[in-house]
């Protein structure tokens, strides 16, 4: 079975450019984007690591910590990161940990659990590894994107689903398409109109189930 919403993240201990990780630990009460890559000193990842290096108040801003994971070692990941900021004209200031052993990556299921991949390997042989993770500072699974070696990560999609998850984190309302902050959100189906008028003020009821509130501050 696979690694699915609302699952306890792995809990692992592994090197880092920032030193030992020890993941539970690590996270604290912070929410966490972890996300993996194929392989160091390749093109699209290292264009992703400079869109995250670049935001890196955005994610401060949101009580959340990065982390990166590449299958590569910390020797390497260091040499990278200089290619990274190069490129990106920030520093890559969030730690990438080494999964040589790929030991996150399969407890993280971007792997079959029986994976052999020989030395010399290329970033196709671990293409798979290319997810995002959003975990909650209760350590659980909150939302997971995968992206084929093709695709770019949007840090700009990544960064609104976070705010939606952030926005609705024990809430009794859901987040629309295309929500931004500031936006209405939806009242739950769980909550009465007479509760949600009294809680969120006036509704802008669109159909019997669906029904717009502003959110609260």
């Amino acid at each position: 079975m696979g690694l699915r919403i609302n699952d306890i993240a792995p809990d692992f201990t592994a090197d880092s450019t920032e030193g030992q990780i020890k993941f539970h630990d690590w996270i604290g009460d912070s929410y966490v984007v972890l996300f993996s890559h194929p392989k160091d000193f390749t093109p699209v990842c290292t264009t992703e690591f400079g869109a995250v290096a670049q935001l890196a108040d955005e994610w401060a801003s949101r009580n959340t910590k990065v982390l990166g994971v590449s299958v590569d070692t910390v020797a390497e990941h260091t040499k990278w990161k200089e290619d990274i900021q190069s490129f990106a004209g920030k520093p890559a200031g969030f730690p990438i940990i080494d999964d040589t052993s790929l030991n996150v990556s399969k407890a993280f299921d971007m792997l079959p659990a029986e994976a052999y991949l020989p030395e010399g390997r290329t970033p196709a042989n671990t293409a798979t590894v290319r997810t995002v993770y959003i975990i909650g500072p209760d350590k659980k699974v909150r939302l997971t994107m995968t992206y084929p070696m093709s695709v770019g990560r949007n840090f700009a999609e990544i960064l609104r689903a976070l705010d939606a998850v952030q926005a609705t984190d024990g809430a009794p309302f859901a987040t629309p398409a295309n929500w931004v902050p500031g936006q209405d959100v939806i009242v739950a189906l769980s909550v009465s109109d007479e509760d949600a008028k009294a809680k969120y003020g006036d509704l802008d009821i669109k159909l019997p189930y669906l029904r717009f509130a502003k959110k609260p501050a």
